[in-house]
């Protein structure tokens, strides 16, 4: 089979839309605060899962997705991610719903330094001096925005270490399973999940899905079906793109988030919360740097 010839273009187009849509959820979450977090995650869940099977279907591609149910191996690793996924969903939107945006950002721009220490602590990696350098600069950042907070940055450690194995289980399958299939399948895992938590919603009485009309109906569905949406795009951008411009575009989402959590949300930014800010930047600038470095010589 002839592989497809790479449309740069293309891959830039799809996968900033991507980003720009995951660095929107910030906003669309706010417009759905009426809905409690927990409800909101759980409609994610529902509304996920039915995206996923819509877009098997126009792909026709049942059967390789219910082969992957019988790969034990694979099934385990998908296992690892879902969970992750949860935690990772549930912490996001509570941290968007509560008001602390910046900190929730703060949890991707320190994901590529969490996959670095699970390089070193899982597959037993060997780190390169800017990847030591990169990892000191985030820890003394953390322990500044501690300080800061008056505790630990616990929801950007949270989606940081949620996020960073999830994309270990991810890269483990991602040979035998499509990122269509295995974020389908982990939607059919949380499923039960979502449905003991909308339970527990209903008899709070706080279910607000149809408590606002169509829009808010329609609000709580969209948000579901754009967690699969960016996930496609994103799929099909990285098989046209380099893998250092996909390296940098990772960036993005964060970057985003957190200049609407300056600018949207008004959220405070004290001079020693910039200084811890400031170093995790710097650290992804050496990453950056020595990525393109490394790139730049494996091309020549």
């Amino acid at each position: 089979m002839t592989e497809q010839p790479k449309n740069v273009a293309r891959g830039l187009t799809l996968g900033l839309t991507a980003y720009l849509i995951w660095g929107s959820f910030p906003i669309i979450i706010a417009l759905l605060s009426f809905a409690s977090p927990w409800e909101i995650v759980v409609w994610r869940i529902i509304f996920g899962l039915l995206a996923g099977f819509v877009f098997i279907a126009v792909g026709k591609s049942f059967k390789t997705f219910l082969q992957v149910f019988r790969n034990s191996a694979m099934m385990r690793w998908i296992t690892l991610s879902t969970v992750m996924i949860m935690i990772n969903w549930t912490v996001y939107v509570y941290g968007v719903a509560t008001g602390q945006v910046v900190e929730a950002s703060l949890g991707y721009f320190i994901n590529p330094l969490v996959t670095i220490l699970l390089a070193v602590l899982v597959l037993g990696e060997r780190l390169r001096l800017a990847q030591w350098i990169a990892t000191a600069l985030g820890f003394v950042a953390v322990v500044i925005l501690a300080f800061d907070y008056g505790r630990l940055p616990w929801i950007a450690l949270s989606l940081a270490f949620s996020f960073g194995l999830y994309g270990l289980a991810k890269s483990k399958m991602s040979s035998q399973v499509s990122a269509l299939h295995s974020y389908t399948i982990e939607t059919v895992l949380l499923a039960p999940v979502a449905l003991g938590m909308l339970a527990w919603v209903a008899a709070r009485g706080e279910v607000e899905f149809a408590r606002h009309g169509w829009p808010g109906a329609t609000g709580l569905a969209l948000y579901g079906v754009m967690t699969a949406v960016p996930l496609i795009l994103f799929g099909v951008a990285a098989k046209h793109l380099p893998l250092s411009w996909v390296g940098l575009m990772q960036y993005l989402t964060p970057s985003i988030q957190f200049i609407l959590g300056i600018t949207y949300f008004h959220e405070a930014m004290p001079t020693v919360r910039w200084y811890g800010f400031g170093l995790v930047w710097l650290g992804l600038a050496v990453l950056s740097f020595d990525m393109l470095r490394r790139s730049a010589k494996n091309r020549s």
